[in-house]
């Protein structure tokens, strides 16, 4: 059974308001639109981990009545929001760059921008590994997305003091609304993959091509038993994998024999595919009806 994840939820709102009061600070001390966008950013993070762990929340009940295939799809709504707010985030930040590309102003106390734009950027990057990590050991789409859409703020303001850099070199107040305008942009990019995603899990996307090719090698040995496999069918479900396919046998096996390899084969597709749910169906390999099952693939 997987762990409780939400602690790693709590972490993620606990950095969101850190670094949204750092973000806000040095907005409010140096003007610069580039910052106001890293804030922006910031709230969007705030609210998607506060969605993250609601979902986690509801993803790790139990299966019921009402949902025999337990609650795991909660967690693509998290991500989903995720992207939804990252969209609108960056409609934002482009609307308010364009207005200072329209209309520029210096800057002020851009070395206390760039140094609390550090501070919060290394906050986010130690979140993110910490969320990545969790994410990819516990097949958390929540976490993962979390931690993506962290990194994004890291590359964020490192674009940031990059371009506070250069307009206290140059002198040129229009490059922070422009470097901003581009931000937007990448934003939007990556809210929209996560939105994706989360559309894909949401319609029963199939698994990964290397998780199918392992279930494909776990099947393998089984040929030089006289066994074949047709109608493999896959989806992915929040953390959890369901796996179909149906075992054909010679037809003089008995029901023993013929359960006792059934069993052999889903124990080797559990172990290459963890929290894989598994279900087999048994049929004898000289009946050509056993290849004839409507609406599945051959």
């Amino acid at each position: 059974m997987r762990p409780n994840l939400k602690p790693y939820a709590w972490l993620s709102i606990a950095a969101a308001i850190v670094t949204i009061l750092l973000k806000t600070w040095a907005w409010q001390a140096t003007g610069s639109v580039g910052l106001l966008s890293d804030a922006l950013e910031s709230l969007v993070n705030l609210a998607g981990a506060v969605m993250a762990l609601w979902m986690l929340h509801v993803a790790q009940r139990p299966a019921d009545a009402g949902h025999a295939h337990g609650h795991g799809k909660a967690e693509y709504f998290a991500s989903g929001f995720e992207g939804f707010l990252i969209n609108l985030a960056s409609i934002g930040i482009g609307i308010t760059a364009i207005g200072r590309l329209l209309h520029p102003r210096p800057l002020e106390a851009l070395g206390l921008g760039a140094a609390v734009s550090i501070v919060a950027a290394l906050v986010n990057l130690g979140v993110a590994r910490v969320l990545l990590d969790a994410g990819r050991r516990h097949n958390s789409i929540t976490l993962e997305a979390d931690a993506r859409h962290l990194m994004t703020d890291v590359f964020t303001s490192g674009g940031i003091v990059a371009g506070l850099a250069v307009t206290h070199v140059t002198g040129w107040p229009w490059l922070d609304p422009l470097l901003a305008l581009c931000l937007a942009i990448h934003i939007l990019k990556t809210g929209c993959e996560l939105f994706w995603r989360s559309v894909s899990g949401l319609m029963d996307a199939s698994l990964p091509p290397e998780q199918q090719q392992a279930i494909a090698a776990a099947l393998e040995p089984y040929h030089a038993k006289g066994i074949a496999f047709h109608a493999l069918l896959t989806r992915q479900a929040g953390a959890r994998a369901f796996v179909s396919v149906h075992v054909l046998v010679p037809g003089d096996w008995s029901v023993r024999q013929g359960h006792d390899e059934v069993e052999h084969i889903e124990a080797d597709i559990r172990r290459r595919i963890p929290h894989a749910h598994v279900l087999t169906h048994l049929e004898p390999i000289e009946d050509p009806s056993s290849f004839r099952d409507a609406d599945l693939p051959p």
